[in-house]
């Protein structure tokens, strides 16, 4: 066991409220998120519109807030009428962001319906690869105008007499990237995006609007990037994106680890930019950031091994990419992640984890007709999101250091807190590897105490993974003594996330 670790919070501490649009997710036509995921129609729990049952009822259960569609860099090749109207009169495309062929068959009318049955807002995105402001002004009359015109009442004969009134909008999608569909430089987007903005605010102005940042902190481009469109954009634009994603080195675990102490310094950097620019949104406040894309992902198998087997095969209708087992570390990092976005939320304004169904997800389906299983990354974000209301306090934490290659010296214990009310959430991740932490948590007096712990399970190793026929990776009961000192004691273990809720009672 290592040194004891103390945590003070001090629930007086009022910070900034936690936005609920920070438990966001992503749905994007790739893969096996939409078709053999949320969408079978032969499957055995479908609806009458192909919609999987028990797929639903699990994205309900992991507590997500919005949802981001339909890309991604599918986004940026994809024609939006394509997916409206008839079904059977839908044309089939090649989708070049992915090598695969689209069928259209889920389109703006179903994801939206879909999305209002899990509870989720639509946060739309608009093609500025192959398409520009033209385009994107007609998919939001389309979408939002009442009725009156061509294309509000082409909504309304296809079946959608109100408006989707979808509020949330991206400015197309990792715009910065060489592999983008119609990649363009810092200049050109901004411009584009500017223009693009301008004209949806005249059809809408109560739209909100999320600017490309870079695709991830490493780019060459990055902060020049973003001082740019931020430049062509202000008083234009609510938000700005971060994408960001992070894997494990298998000679370097620790650094993986503190993948939290990546994303702080990222938001931090963005922050500052942000700052010294002076950019506002179009109400006068601070642009916020849109964190969304975030996950873990083994992007070196995928760019190295799968992507060229995939791009040099045929054109298939939702082939299994990117569908990554995840372990107990990978839930633990998960975890870890959420505790830096709620830390950020004064800045933060929502985040996407990327993706939802079989890319990359918490949430797996078996082909065939086969079940939906949750995978480990699963119940982190599912505890957190249930938990994580009212405003974030900072806590003092005491303890162990690790010292790791690529992020410096961390604490050994991430911790954050939530206090709504009479009601206060802490939030730990354990990044020790090794050996279990004594922990004196100090929140005041306090009762009706519940923790629960993603770690180890008994007979795995950090390694562990669910399947469709086991969940070993699931949270289990943490036992914590209330001392009479009002100190709550318990033995956070190696390799460890954990959420504690209690009532406050002073």
């Amino acid at each position: 066991m290592t040194s004891p670790t103390r945590i003070v919070v001090d629930r007086s501490a009022t910070g900034a409220p936690v936005p609920r649009r920070l438990f966001g997710s992503f749905v994007e036509h790739m893969g096996r998120c939409v078709y053999d995921g949320i969408h079978s129609p032969g499957h055995g729990t479908a609806d009458a519109a192909g919609f999987r049952a028990d797929v639903l009822a699990l994205v309900r259960e992991l507590g997500a807030t919005v949802v981001r569609y339909p890309g991604g860099n599918f986004v940026s090749g994809y024609r939006w009428e394509d997916g409206v109207g008839p079904r059977e009169a839908r044309p089939v495309r090649l989708d070049a962001a992915w090598h695969s062929t689209e069928t259209n068959q889920v389109g703006l009318h179903e994801f939206a319906e879909w999305a209002d049955a899990a509870g989720l807002e639509v946060m739309e995105a608009v093609n500025l690869g192959t398409r520009g402001v033209a385009e994107a002004a007609d998919l939001l009359e389309y979408a939002n105008h009442p009725s009156g015109t061509a294309l509000s009442e082409r909504r309304r004969d296809n079946g959608r007499d109100e408006p989707f009134g979808i509020r949330l909008w991206c400015l197309g999608n990792e715009m910065d990237g060489p592999w983008q569909i119609g990649h363009k430089t810092a200049d050109e987007y901004g411009r584009l995006a500017a223009e693009t903005a301008r004209m949806m605010r005249f059809i809408d102005p109560d739209v909100e609007l999320v600017a490309a940042g870079s695709s991830n902190h490493e780019m060459p481009t990055f902060g020049e990037w973003e001082r740019t469109v931020l430049r062509h954009t202000a008083g234009l634009i609510d938000h700005i994106s971060v994408h960001a994603y992070y894997e494990e080195d298998p000679a370097d675990p620790a650094s993986f680890l503190a993948s939290g102490a990546a994303l702080d310094r990222y938001i931090g950097d963005v922050v500052d930019i942000i700052d010294a620019t002076g950019a506002t949104a179009p109400d006068g406040g601070l642009i916020g950031i849109s964190v969304d894309e975030w996950n873990v992902w083994n992007q070196t198998r995928w760019n190295e091994v799968d992507k060229p087997r995939v791009f040099t095969g045929d054109w298939p209708i939702a082939p299994h990419l990117i569908e990554d087992d995840y372990t107990v570390t990978d839930a633990v990092v998960v975890g870890s992640l959420l505790i830096t976005l709620i830390r950020r939320s004064d800045r933060v304004s929502m985040a996407n984890l990327a993706q939802l169904v079989n890319v990359i997800a918490p949430i797996r389906t078996e082909p065939d007709g086969g079940p939906a299983w949750r995978q480990s990354t699963f119940h982190p974000f599912a505890l957190t999101a249930k938990a994580a209301t009212g405003h974030v306090v900072l806590p003092r934490v005491d303890g162990a250091r690790i010292d790791t290659a690529r992020h410096g010296t961390v604490d050994a214990v991430d911790a954050v807190a939530t206090v709504d009310g009479d009601t206060v959430a802490v939030f730990l991740a354990h990044r020790d590897l090794e050996q279990s932490t004594a922990v004196e948590l100090d929140l005041g007096r306090v009762t009706d105490v519940e923790a629960v712990v993603v770690t180890v399970p008994d007979g795995g190793d950090r390694h562990t993974t669910n399947s469709a026929d086991a969940e070993p990776v699931s949270p289990t009961a943490l036992p914590v003594e209330a001392g009479a000192d009002g100190i709550l004691r318990f033995t956070l273990p190696a390799l460890a996330w954990v959420r504690l809720t209690a009532r406050l009672t002073d």
